[in-house]
């Protein structure tokens, strides 16, 4: 076990060791007792299963839900943080791998994956892949290499500036675990405007809450050619700071306007009192291992950390300008001579894409219909077959979708797959699928969706969710032997038959690639293909 047990699952007030063996090293190298964890023997549990197991130490949807209002709370009230001076800072950091047993490389570790998910989080590895990481010869240079070692798998292409190394073993190895993965070092005087164009983010792990001073060299012209990138336009990239922003007092912050002015700040343990003065876009905190002795101590006031994060957004969210926002889309070019000529075929192709591309719910799809007077409604289903006859989804006969389809079978469906810049639409006209069919996908459920299935009405008021929950507790009581649930003549599925299915590529300047499909006649497998305008 690398880190604390405690780190992984904070709800649970214990940690239980299945096994009898337990050496008073590996117990204190856990340190749970710092934590005010009980360990016990696997005698409390005797008769759990792993999964009923694993379930008790999961957190529930209450406490999961508690976390995300908490959060925001905390994004828009920052002065409930607190702020840490120099001293504070530097006598937690004493404690931590004093009297709590922590290492210097295990915080690094932490503080580094921290930093390496923060970016991951805001910027995206499609559009900020080269990232130029500027590390400085103490701890903070050595959380920038550990978080570059992160980004590497990640997939971002991480370049590394480290003028002043150190002999230290820690960091000789930090460097050995970089060159093992190719990741490339630079010289100083590799470094120059012309060269900062080549980089879509730039990581700056100089200095951290112990500076003071000026900046010496090489560090001081390091640090005025990242100032110019910040005012001048044409080489603008963004920069996030691990911990203090480089030339930054730690308890003042940029007071002779000599430090670097980030677009991100990575916070570690608790945010310094000169990030008070941050006006960047992105605020983080991370560093998920201060235990509770620490916090009651310096009386620390710290947002939870949602779920299995590293680490939290925290202080005001940015204003977004909407007209502002746009993706410049580079995508293959989608020719008439490459495209398969059986548009079923060619759908194929693209969602097995959709799916190898590891997107959340690659047969999530737009379903549009209209009433009979031609009012439109639209809302997301999912996909759950296709073949040569159509595209096919499950619902509940009553819904609104499944009325208007009723006396209006014309729907249109769209798949839009962001990270690959593509998007289907497909029009035709919608007809239920077989009784058969819709026992075999019924079946195929899990037992949980089956039940679901039978006791919503979809799309009737309720008076309230205890209905629904009562409703359901009472059919799962009912099949709770097992016994085979059968499927409720009011759900089922429908089947679109396509008229028409258009390919649509995203290409740079909006010059989009659109190739669209029509049906010859209705009941005819012979397509029309043409290219429409973007």
């Amino acid at each position: 076990m690398r880190g604390l047990f405690s780190e992984c699952f904070p709800h649970y007030p214990g940690v239980i060791f299945p096994s009898t063996r337990r050496s008073n090293t590996f117990k204190q190298h856990l340190l749970l007792s710092s934590n005010r964890i009980p360990i016990s023997g696997s005698h409390l549990f005797p008769r759990l299963k792993p999964v009923e197991f694993w379930k008790c130490m999961s957190v529930g949807p209450d406490r999961g839900n508690m976390a995300v209002i908490d959060t925001l709370h905390h994004l828009h009230d920052p002065d409930s943080l607190s702020y840490l001076s120099q001293a504070e800072a530097s006598a937690i950091d004493e404690e931590l791998m004093g009297s709590m047993g922590f290492s210097i490389d295990q915080l690094m570790e932490l503080a580094g994956l921290s930093v390496a998910s923060a970016i991951a989080e805001v910027y995206r590895v499609e559009k900020y892949k080269h990232i130029l990481v500027i590390c400085g010869p103490g701890n903070n240079g050595g959380d920038g290499l550990v978080a570059s070692r992160h980004l590497f798998h990640f997939g971002y292409k991480p370049t590394i500036l480290y003028p002043k190394r150190t002999d230290k073993p820690i960091y000789k190895s930090l460097v050995t675990q970089l060159e093992t993965l190719s990741i490339p070092f630079l010289d100083e005087d590799q470094l120059s405007s012309a060269s900062l164009k080549d980089y879509n983010l730039i990581l700056d792990s100089i200095f951290g809450f112990s500076f003071h001073g000026n900046a010496r060299p090489p560090f001081d012209k390091i640090l005025q050619l990242l100032r110019d990138i910040n005012i001048n336009t044409n080489t603008q990239i963004p920069i996030v700071s691990v911990d203090i922003p480089s030339g930054w007092d730690v308890e003042l912050g940029d007071k002779d306007g000599l430090g670097l002015k980030p677009d991100m700040l990575v916070s570690l343990t608790a945010p310094k009192l000169c990030a008070k003065t941050f006006r960047g876009s992105h605020h983080f905190l991370g560093g998920r291992f201060v235990p509770p002795g620490i916090a009651e101590k310096y009386n620390l006031k710290l947002p939870p950390y949602p779920g299995s994060s590293v680490c939290v957004r925290i202080g005001k969210p940015p204003s977004v300008d909407v007209s502002a926002l746009r993706e410049n889309y580079v995508g293959a070019v989608l020719l008439e001579e490459h495209i398969n000529k059986d548009p079923f075929k060619q759908f194929q192709e693209w969602f097995e894409d959709a799916v190898a591309a590891g997107l959340t719910e690659p047969n999530a799809m737009t379903l549009a219909t209209a009433t009979s007077e031609g009012h439109p409604s639209a809302r997301v289903v999912l996909l759950k077959g296709y073949d040569h006859r159509g595209f096919v989804w499950y619902t509940n006969y009553g819904s609104r979708k499944a009325s208007e389809l009723l006396s209006n079978p014309w729907a249109s469906l769209v798949f839009f797959w962001d990270k690959l810049h593509r998007q289907i639409r497909v029009e035709g006209k919608v007809e239920k699928v077989s009784d058969e069919e819709s026992d075999e996908y019924f079946h195929s459920r899990p037992r949980g969706s089956q039940i679901g299935a039978i006791v919503s009405r979809q799309s009737e008021v309720l008076p309230g969710r205890q209905t629904l929950d009562d409703q359901y507790k009472s059919i799962c009581e009912k099949y709770a032997d097992g016994s085979y649930i059968p499927r409720p003549n009011f759900w089922g599925g429908f089947r679109l038959l396509p008229v028409s299915i258009e390919f649509w590529q995203g290409r740079e300047s909006r010059l989009h690639d659109r190739l669209v499909f029509t049906r010859e006649g209705v009941d005819d497998d012979q397509w029309r293909m043409q290219r429409l305008s973007p």
